[in-house]
């Protein structure tokens, strides 16, 4: 049955709200009123840790709210309230314009909208069969609790942490044009790690199953096999834990799409919004290498790389009907046979640097947060569809097979990097050798992307992505999610974290 939007947030006085805000925007904007939109938006957020097979702690909470914009002769006005009612709804209207009219000397810049047709009365629904709030929080904790136990008793674990993150989204939005969207979405974060205790020291091993835009029957099985990772984990645990250290040098690299996820939102993800490139990021999370006078002549890798931006990718963390300007989401180009191809855009920064239409990169994460420019799903197309990882594997004579993200650092520029892994195969003659550990691949952007020699297939393609992608000042979190096959990639710089760290 396909998921509907839940009555009590229907029944809450939505178009009352949007009339009364609205009306008010456009009556007391003077003639100079460009656009005013309303925003009612609850987020149910819960989380939940078992340690060792008990419960260790549970939240849920919910942040409900309304907020307005207007654009009022070229400059942004914007004010919020947790009181949903006519009356608020005006008196925020009235706030924003306020904001609006006090800025207006100090703003240089005026601002633009590109133009996006009129969505009327639409709904979207993210595709889910059980809502995991819907789950008693005593059979959440079962489930967290079975997991645990079953590892617990694997030779060789001696902790197991199983932690689970939840979100439920809804958004309503209305603007002056005539677009009225409602929207439900659900999310889902399951995470395994168990950790041995041995006499060099705590060694961990985590699951790789991704968040997703699903309900609870994603930890039944549906979209992961969650029992079959599970029963390995222990086995990948014990041979870390004998592994020896890395000998740092030049390698070829097999890199798993479990890693890759990260490599792609850190470099290319963030690299390509282009309020990043245009400095609007730069006090807080830094600017980006890549330029908008580089669209259709930037080298940023080789001429296997081919990745999309994805705002309807399905599952996916970053996934939604229209953003939050109204936007019908979409999927478009960033890198095309190896060439900067596009950025990520809202409606304004569309219209400030040409582009004839947003690609729907407006979000907020609370009712009480302005709209940002916020990451698509960012995804590196597929090979040729019979490549398999032991393809790719077997053409590699000495070198790594990366499985897993774990740690990462990137400068604030987003092009010198390194990226640890859960786990490092050796290679060797083009089968693998078994884990080594203390290992880190290095390198910087455009550099590693030009390295990248072979692609898996699509059956080597993996979904991942993360829940608390950051971004803004106020602070702002946010789903996302980075699909990828099997990759190869040639003479990569790899690091030996214990020597590099001085032990």
């Amino acid at each position: 049955m396909t998921a509907q939007i839940d009555a009590d947030f229907l029944a809450l006085p939505l178009d009352s709200l949007a009339d009364a805000a609205l009306q008010h925007a456009r009556s007391a904007g003077a003639g100079l009123l460009q656009h005013a939109d309303l925003r009612v938006q609850r987020m149910r957020s819960g989380s939940m840790q078992v340690r060792d097979a008990r419960l260790s702690s549970s939240s849920d909470a919910v942040v409900a709210g309304l907020a307005v914009r207007v654009l009022l002769d070229g400059v942004w006005g914007f004010a919020a309230t947790d009181e949903l009612t006519p009356a608020a709804a005006v008196a925020t209207a009235e706030r924003a314009l306020e904001v609006a009219r006090i800025s207006r000397p100090l703003v240089a810049e005026r601002v633009e909208l590109a133009p996006e047709p009129v969505h009327a009365g639409a709904t979207w629904v993210s595709p889910y069969t059980t809502d995991p709030f819907a789950v008693p929080v005593a059979e959440r904790a079962r489930h967290l609790a079975g997991w645990s136990g079953t590892l617990l008793g694997a030779d060789g674990v001696d902790h197991c942490d199983v932690t689970l993150n939840l979100a439920k989204e809804q958004k309503f939005y209305a603007d002056l044009a005539g677009t009225v969207t409602r929207q439900q979405r659900v999310l889902i974060e399951p995470e395994i790690t168990v950790v041995a205790i041995s006499g060099s020291g705590p060694e961990s091993m985590r699951s790789l199953a991704p968040p997703v835009a699903r309900g609870w029957e994603y930890l039944l099985g549906e979209g992961w096999d969650f029992a079959a990772e599970i029963d390995r984990l222990p086995e990948y645990l014990a041979e870390r834990t004998k592994a020896p250290t890395v000998t740092a040098g030049d390698y070829d690299l097999v890199i798993d799409p479990t890693n890759l996820w990260l490599t792609i939102h850190e470099s290319v993800g963030h690299a390509t919004e282009l309020d990043r490139s245009l400095g609007y990021e730069a006090a807080y999370a830094g600017t980006s290498f890549a330029r908008l006078e580089g669209v259709g002549s930037f080298r940023y890798g080789s001429d296997l790389m081919n990745v999309t931006a994805d705002r309807t990718t399905p599952h996916g963390g970053a996934t939604i009907g229209f953003d939050d300007e109204g936007v019908a989401t979409r999927s478009w180009d960033l890198v095309s046979g190896g060439v900067l191809a596009g950025f990520q855009l809202d409606r304004a920064m569309a219209a400030r640097c040409g582009f004839e239409v947003s690609n729907g990169c407006a979000y907020a994460d609370s009712a009480l947060s302005v709209p940002v420019q916020r990451m698509a799903n960012v995804s590196l197309a597929s090979g040729a569809p019979d490549t398999s990882t032991a393809d790719l594997i077997s053409g590699v004579d000495d070198g790594l097979y990366v499985v897993g993200d774990k740690s990462w650092s990137i400068d604030m520029q987003r092009y010198n990097f390194q990226f640890t892994a859960q786990r490092f195969y050796r290679i060797r003659g083009g089968k693998l050798a078994g884990q080594v550990k203390d290992a880190a691949y290095q390198g910087s952007t455009p550099s590693f992307w030009g390295s990248l020699k072979g692609l898996g297939g699509p059956s080597t393609h993996y979904l991942g992505g993360a829940s608390n992608c950051g971004k803004a000042q106020p602070g702002q979190s946010a789903w996302v999610s980075h699909g990828a096959p099997a990759t190869l990639f040639e003479q990569v710089k790899v690091l030996n974290t214990r020597s590099e760290g001085g032990r």
